[in-house]
């Protein structure tokens, strides 16, 4: 594959990405217990659930304006319970290879967020190599500087449990009416407000809806 080859999709789900395969080929195996990842508190009277893909460019461009609003302000105040669900866009074994990196040696929710912004700012240097080859060193490099080594960053980029949480999360999202990303879902329910997208839309958003509780 030419460098430059890979492009990230616009907004809409890979409905192949279900049977999306492991990064590189057979390695070593690692587990998750959860399949969502969940921080704030259990009490709190809102509860948002992102759907996204790390090679997504506007879950990236979210993260980017929004994630540390929406940390800050409202979920370490007890206000929001914040939950991230996997997807896989285009192209789907590198989303697949990036939240597995993420998860790697079983992450607290805490760090998984940490590390999965930190991915999303780097998504288009990551996509830019434009090689398999090419993403797998960018991921090692990344691993390394949170303390993995390449054994451990290798064995969850092959780890096939990556592929079959992915697909359990698709096939959820599609019992929800969830085809592209990102989606949220308020209390469990889809709302496709584009001005959540924006960091003032949040806020009005996420305000008036408190006020309701």
């Amino acid at each position: 594959m030419r460098r430059g080859t890979f492009l990230p999709s616009r907004r809409s789900f890979v409905c192949a990405a279900v049977g999306l395969p492991p990064l590189v080929l057979a390695g070593e195996a690692w587990s998750q217990a959860s399949d969502e990842m969940t921080v704030g508190s259990a009490s709190a009277p809102l509860h948002i659930i992102e759907y996204a893909s790390l090679t997504c460019p506007h879950c990236a461009q979210f993260h980017a304006q929004n994630w540390e609003t929406l940390r800050t302000r409202y979920i370490e105040t007890g206000r929001v319970r914040f939950t991230l669900r996997e997807m896989a866009t285009q192209p789907a074994s590198v989303a697949g290879g990036m939240f597995q990196l993420a998860r790697c040696e079983n992450a607290a929710p805490e760090e998984y967020l940490r590390r999965v912004k930190i991915l999303f700012e780097r998504q288009a240097a990551i996509l830019g190599t434009g090689t398999m080859g090419g993403v797998r060193n960018a991921l090692v490099a990344t691993g390394a500087e949170w303390g993995l080594s390449e054994a451990q960053v290798m064995a969850c980029l092959t780890d096939p449990a990556g592929a079959a949480r992915v697909r359990r999360s698709s096939e959820q999202a599609a019992q929800l009416g969830v085809n592209h990303t990102p989606s949220f879902l308020f209390n469990g329910v889809l709302d496709e407000d584009h001005d959540f997208l924006t960091p003032e839309g949040m806020v009005r958003i996420l305000e008036a809806r408190l006020a309701r509780r």
